[in-house]
């Protein structure tokens, strides 16, 4: 935590089944956070009579002049001193009862807390979308009301504006119309409705939030087998139904009948069969997987699986695997006794294109009990999956950091995949989370393990697990509670990895591949050297070699680079002009669409888009030139180089619709290409036996970039797709192209070498108090105007000076000032790792920022550009 006293404390929720009536107190009203922009307090209201409420239910309240969704937080016996009892409004309605319970709310609250932000942002951020609508009061007719003739003499005495609205109400052929609506209509409509309500002519009702509906699908069902009057076509569907067990969706029927509604209707007439509309649940679509069992393990699987079947409650696992060393194995084999035993498993991964090859891993071995929940899937399937989890079934779901979130009841184990991989870092909207550091709190919660698995752990959790390799210093005593020994150290041995286990981190080694296959063998190319000896190609003379046998020994092959796209950026040849985003301080990258296409230039941060200019804007000069290499250009120069090779590029561009993750992974594995060309979503993960040879393009992209992070990523960038080789029966070859072969990162990636690397890049963090050692806040402002953003980031930079305890960078532009035509400046604190300095109130912070300034406090931030 960065804060010494938590303003949050007085969001406290009740125990679940405690009752807000007692023998002395009747709670009267009840505080409440209102799913309004803008809104962060909480806000009195009463309890109706009629209503029962308690804390963690979701209410719909009036606030000005409409109905919203709001949450009950807690009970008042009196209302507040500040506030006049006449101006404290009632509770409309209860939508959903018990909504969240007690240990989910604290999770809320901790994050709210930890990442200094208003509670309902991280209640919207961890609800699927909808669900805290804006409900709204209706008013409708009673049959009463139909039947009233305003302008018979006969009719019920009333006022004027009473048979106002009436007269509007008998118009419309529902008979119901919105208060709102009503009140536009027709003037001081409220006594109107308040007479129509106690003469029993009208009824007013609360319409709930407008979500995401059950799907319903027509379903036929068989009655009678007795066929004598029917027609050889009606027996026919008759008969196939009573194959399927007397079941059908009616769309599955038609199409294995090859039939139409009409016969299905005289079946239906004459009494044979049912339709009837049936709920069917919106899952991702994936295709039938045949039945898998579980594999042997080796003997450091065995010993991590042993272990993690052995934990107790809470622990935290870092599972430390070499890639294709078995770590999904593990999982799945830790999974499967929870399921039996009634507990869920929650399995998170960094990218949405690593689910679908997950996903069919798992729904093989565990079936229809694997969910999947992401946000790439429609607000239908996202409901959906959410009402399943509700149901408290034995599941396992897979999904993005979002889907820490994920309401199952009971929880048995939490994993997360890659967990070194920065996309489980939310940088925005607010909460700026980390899903590993939820996942974390969550497992404590749940009193759980939470397993990290990677072949490049983060640094903040190799030094969690005391950073293995030498025995820890000091062991610890032996657990008092007779469990097992929390101190143990167990060496790396022919028969497996290493343990550590200390208080309640684990640290678990899989130093091996599967079936004692190498690693592949890493080869530098020093990209200088290749130019003076005259090759000008983007592809070393070691790189083509390698390619031109991917055909003759049919193998397959990855080729890595770090951008997508054709080419970096457009530049004169004549004067040095460089064509620009007119909203952004970057270049425009040039995109190639296909031969013969109009050439087009596009911005990565802001997606603005212009075709390319026959000539300079600056000098008129038609030379321009493309400078730099993307997957387009890569794509492109292997097409011209290698024409019988057959490819498949695999970046943004092309998985941007709804399945095409999977698309392009299966044709690859099909063997419908040679090689796969792609960014860093190759590097997650990919499981592709068939693979014998990685190149990496260019390698200095991704270390030369202005983030204290660089190197670490560039390793784990490196080592993660140089892993994707020789995972199958055939030896791997990997093939590095860089201009530094002499950097100690490149260094440590030939060798595959982790510790090596980790004690050279923690020794620099621990000298300039960087994470894990220290700890950073950074302080994100933007604004349409440069001036006042600058002027307001020396502020508040000013107001920090006064305080003692941490260390103010800045306030600096970012790195690429401005982005969307938004200016952009910066200040990071830095503090030591266990110190608790004394943070300003943020409240004050932000009161600082004019309107038109945007101010995010980014916690743990690990993007600094």
């Amino acid at each position: 935590m960065y804060t010494n006293t938590v303003k949050l404390s007085s969001v406290v929720v009740a125990e679940p089944g405690e009752s807000y009536q007692s023998k002395t107190t009747v709670y009267r009203w009840i505080e409440v956070l209102v799913d309004c922009p803008g809104s962060s307090e909480l806000f009195t209201y009463e309890i109706p009579p009629q209503l029962e409420i308690k804390p963690g239910d979701i209410l719909t309240v009036p606030f000005g002049a409409q109905q919203v969704g709001a949450i009950a937080i807690r009970f008042l016996s009196q209302p507040p001193a500040d506030l006049a009892p006449e101006k404290i409004r009632e509770v409309e309605d209860v939508v959903s009862r018990k909504f969240f319970p007690s240990t989910y709310w604290e999770l809320l609250n901790r994050i709210a807390a930890y990442y200094y932000t208003p509670l309902i942002q991280v209640i919207r951020v961890a609800l699927p979308p909808g669900l805290l609508g804006r409900s709204q009061r209706r008013l409708r007719l009673t049959s009463l009301g139909r039947d009233q003739d305003v302008s018979s003499n006969t009719s019920v005495f009333m006022s004027p504006t009473a048979q106002q609205v009436l007269s509007l109400l008998q118009k419309t052929p529902t008979g119901d119309y919105s208060y709102y609506y009503i009140q536009q209509k027709v003037k001081s409509s409220y006594r109107g409705i308040r007479e129509l309500t106690r003469l029993g002519l009208a009824e007013n009702y609360l319409e709930p939030p407008r979500q995401n509906q059950p799907k319903l699908q027509k379903a036929v069902t068989l009655i009678d087998n007795n066929d004598r009057d029917l027609t050889t076509r009606q027996r026919e569907i008759i008969e196939v139904l009573r194959r399927q067990g007397g079941e059908l969706w009616q769309s599955e029927l038609l199409q294995i009948c090859s039939a139409s509604t009409s016969i299905l209707k005289t079946l239906v007439e004459k009494g044979y069969i049912v339709i009837e509309e049936r709920e069917i649940l919106r899952r991702e679509q994936s295709p039938l997987m045949a039945g898998d069992q579980a594999k042997s393990l080796t003997n450091a699987q065995t010993n991590a699986l042993e272990l993690i079947q052995s934990l107790n409650g809470f622990a935290q696992v870092l599972l430390h695997g070499v890639t294709g060393s078995g770590k999904t194995e593990v999982y799945l084999q830790a999974i499967a006794p929870l399921l039996n035993q009634g507990k869920s498993a929650l399995v998170l991964v960094p990218e949405i294109g690593l689910t679908p090859q997950l996903t069919d891993r798992f729904r093989a071995r565990f079936g229809n009990r694997v969910q999947v929940y992401h946000s790439a899937l429609s607000d239908g399937e996202r409901y959906d999956t959410w009402r399943q989890m509700f149901t408290g079934e034995p599941q396992v779901v897979i999904g993005t950091r979002s889907a820490i979130f994920a309401p199952l009841p009971n929880l048995g184990l939490i994993i997360l995949d890659e967990e070194h991989d920065s996309s489980f870092k939310q940088d925005s909207p607010i909460p700026t989370y980390h899903a590993r550091t939820v996942a974390q709190w969550r497992a404590e919660l749940e009193h759980c393990p939470l397993i990290l698995g990677s072949a490049t752990p983060s640094l903040e959790s190799w030094v969690s697990v005391g950073s293995p390799g030498t025995p820890p210093p000091s062991p610890l005593p032996a657990s008092e509670e007779g469990g097992q020994d929390i101190s143990t150290f167990i060496p790396a041995s022919e028969e497996g990895g290493q343990e550590i286990i200390r208080d309640s981190t684990v640290y678990l080694s899989l130093p091996e591949r599967i079936n004692s296959r190498p690693l592949p063998p890493v080869e530098i190319v020093d990209m200088r050297r290749e130019l003076q000896e005259g090759n000008r190609s983007i592809f070393s003379r070691s790189l083509q070699e390698a390619l031109e046998q991917l055909q003759e020994k049919k193998q397959q092959g990855i080729l890595f680079i770090h951008r997508r796209g054709h080419s970096t950026f457009v530049s004169c040849r004549s004067c040095g002009y460089v064509l620009e985003c007119p909203h952004c301080d970057v270049s425009l990258a040039y995109h190639h669409v296909e031969e013969g296409a109009p050439q087009l230039l596009r911005c990565h941060y802001c997606n603005y888009g212009r075709s390319h200019p026959p000539h300079c804007p600056e000098c008129s000069s038609p030379y321009l030139k493309f400078f730099g290499s993307g997957t387009q250009r890569v794509a492109q120069e292997l097409n011209r180089q290698f024409p019988n090779l057959k490819l498949i590029r695999f970046d943004s561009d092309t998985t941007r619709n709804k399945g095409a993750h999977r698309n392009l992974l299966t044709q690859f594995a099909n063997g419908e290409a040679d090689l796969l060309v792609g960014t860093q979503m190759l590097t997650k993960g990919l499981d592709l036996p068939q693979v014998t040879l990685v190149g990496v393009v260019a390698a200095d992209g991704l270390l030369h970039l202005s983030d204290y992070r660089a190197n670490e990523r560039t390793f784990q960038t490196l080592t993660q797709v140089a892993g994707r080789a020789g995972r199958g029966e055939d030896p791997g070859r990997v093939i590095v192209q860089t201009y530094t072969p002499e950097h100690p990162v490149i260094e440590a990636v030939q060798k595959h070498d982790y510790h090596s690397f980790s004690n050279a890049e923690l020794e620099q963090r621990e000298a300039l108090n960087y994470p894990p050692y220290g700890r950073l806040i950074l302080l994100r402002l933007s604004s349409l105007d440069p001036i006042q953003v600058q002027n307001t980031a020396q502020i508040i930079a000013t107001t920090f000076s006064d305080q003692e305890g941490f260390e103010i960078l800045g306030p600096a532009p970012a790195s690429i000032l401005r982005v969307a035509n938004r200016y952009r400046w910066q200040i990071l604190l830095k503090f030591d790792h266990e110190a608790l300095p004394n943070l300003p109130d943020w409240q004050e912070i932000r009161a600082l920022c004019p309107p038109s300034i945007s101010l995010t406090i980014d916690v743990d931030p690990i993007n600094i550009m």
